[in-house]
């Protein structure tokens, strides 16, 4: 029996995990570290915690096993971050991290200097705080005498790459959320990097996801007990490899995270780009594809805020909680009694890329109670994914079949809705090791155990359960989608009045 290794760097914490070739989970330990922000909107992490976590994850979850046996490691993480290095390898600064909201000018200056439409065109989205070519550019401007010397930029999971190998590598679906690449293309954007006087040599070369980029090096076999010369490949980013580790490596199959946020993310075998930057497009993890994604801020956040301001300790310190209040609501018809919520909490990304939005309760009276307020909301979260999924189609990427994950995805009743809305079924994974799985797979792939990421799929990534739509509720919500969508259209402006008031 052959293992595979995967490693996933995310915010809170980085997630190691051990499977056999078929997929079974050996063994995992999550290790967790600190986030900084030393003033409002930045954040950072310390480069060292990333590689200290992954090294006693490492050790742990191979302690026993023939590391011969072990034929390859995936690595998977947080996107969008920015790490630089000096000639010598060593970290010059701690890494902005991809949350980080600091480039609200290097955004303008970005846009100013290659021009919004070229910029879609070249990189397939509008200019991002969070992505890492306006980090690079806020170094620039307010740390030059560390950009100068810096000699080389990493993406967290590639960090990890680095001390594990002593190569610098990146891959295709990591680096399309830099912003410094010919999304179409698969490669760094010369005409990018020339306008933005950013020198080629301090990006790593690209690979695709299941490729070989180096080995194990002695240094780091001797840290992690992993044997010397043990394959290492591409990985992805976050998303792209959870799309892996669900089986989502095909056009017409995507997958639907609920958990604080709530993303969608689709496979399709062509470049396909929405110019009004509600949805992002990037590489997949899949050669040779690409994929759509969109998100929304508060999804799982929204169902949690209710919990813990409108019910008592009965529910909030229940063992089970949501559970109790997936069960409440379902008590309620589909449409909640004509109360509609708007789930914008914490401002939105997708489809409306607009910090100033806020959440909203919609048609609320004396004859609503608790449990309509939670099927309100379970309604409004996937009423703001059914307008993401609308945006997949209106771009001609097709979504026929949804796969369900994270905290959101256990509730059956919230599947439900989800599929009565998406007019799709709804697939719940047997196994929700994420991105771990997804790097894991990867690292299969890389290593020869199977020859393709659809074949390592339909092995390794087993189905539990489908739900299939009910055409008589869609026929309820459709009348309440059209009312949740103009909501956001009247209330827009006052959005910003209300935001001025406030004082944000």
């Amino acid at each position: 029996m052959r293992y595979v290794l995967g490693i996933d760097l995310g915010t809170t914490g980085t997630k190691t995990a051990l499977f056999d070739e078929q997929g079974a989970l050996i063994r995992s330990k999550t290790i967790d570290y600190p986030l900084y922000q030393p003033y409002n909107g930045w954040a950072e992490q310390d480069a060292a915690d990333w590689w200290s976590a992954a090294v006693l994850g490492i050790r742990s979850v191979i302690s026993g096993i023939d590391e011969s046996l072990i034929c390859g490691v995936g690595l998977s993480g947080q996107m969008h971050g920015l790490i630089m290095l000096d000639e010598a390898g060593s970290v010059l600064r701690r890494p902005i991290i991809w949350c980080d909201q600091r480039t609200g000018l290097e955004t303008r200056q970005l846009t100013e200097a290659i021009g919004a439409k070229r910029l879609v065109e070249i990189t397939a989205n509008p200019a991002m705080t969070g992505f890492t070519a306006a980090k690079i550019l806020w170094v620039r401007n307010n740390e030059p005498g560390v950009y100068e010397k810096c000699a080389h930029i990493l993406l967290p999971k590639d960090y990890i790459r680095y001390m594990l190998t002593g190569d610098l590598a990146t891959e295709a679906s990591d680096a399309a959320g830099m912003q410094l690449m010919d999304v179409q293309g698969r490669r760094w954007s010369g005409e990018l990097l020339e306008k933005l006087n950013i020198d080629r040599s301090l990006l790593a070369p690209i690979y695709e996801s299941p490729d070989v980029t180096g080995v194990v090096n002695k240094k780091a076999a001797k840290l992690t007990g992993l044997r010397a010369g043990t394959l290492v490949v591409g990985g992805a980013g976050d998303n792209a490899a959870a799309a892996v580790g669900t089986g989502v490596v095909k056009t017409g199959r995507a997958f639907n995270t609920i958990g604080s946020s709530g993303v969608i993310y689709s496979v399709s075998d062509q470049v396909s780009v929405d110019p009004g930057g509600r949805v992002h497009t990037l590489c997949a993890s899949v050669p040779g594809k690409w994929t759509v994604m969109s998100c929304t801020q508060s999804a799982g956040l929204s169902l949690k805020w209710l919990r813990d301001t409108c019910f008592g300790s009965d529910i909030t310190e229940a063992q089970s909680p949501y559970s109790l209040l997936s069960e409440m609501a379902d008590d309620i018809p589909p449409g909640a009694g004509g109360l509609l919520y708007l789930p914008y909490l914490m401002g939105e990304r997708s489809p409306h890329l607009d910090p100033d939005c806020r959440g909203v309760f919609f048609g609320l009276s004396a004859s609503h109670g608790r449990p309509h307020m939670v099927r309100a909301v379970m309604e409004g979260v996937a009423y703001s994914q059914w307008e993401c999924v609308e945006v997949f189609r209106e771009m001609g990427v097709a979504v026929d079949k949804m796969t369900v994950c994270g905290g959101g995805g256990r509730s059956r009743l919230w599947r439900q809705i989800l599929a009565d809305m998406y007019g799709c079924p709804v697939i719940v994974p047997q196994t929700e090791e994420g991105p771990a799985l997804g790097a894991a797979i990867l690292a299969a792939v890389g290593a020869g155990v199977y020859s393709s990421l659809e074949e390592a799929c339909a092995v390794i990534v087993k189905t539990q359960s489908v739900q299939e739509p009910n055409p008589e509720n869609q026929k309820i919500y459709r009348g309440c989608f059209e009312l949740y969508k103009k909501l956001y259209i009247d209330l827009k402006n006052d959005f910003k009045i209300l935001s001025r008031l406030r004082g944000k």
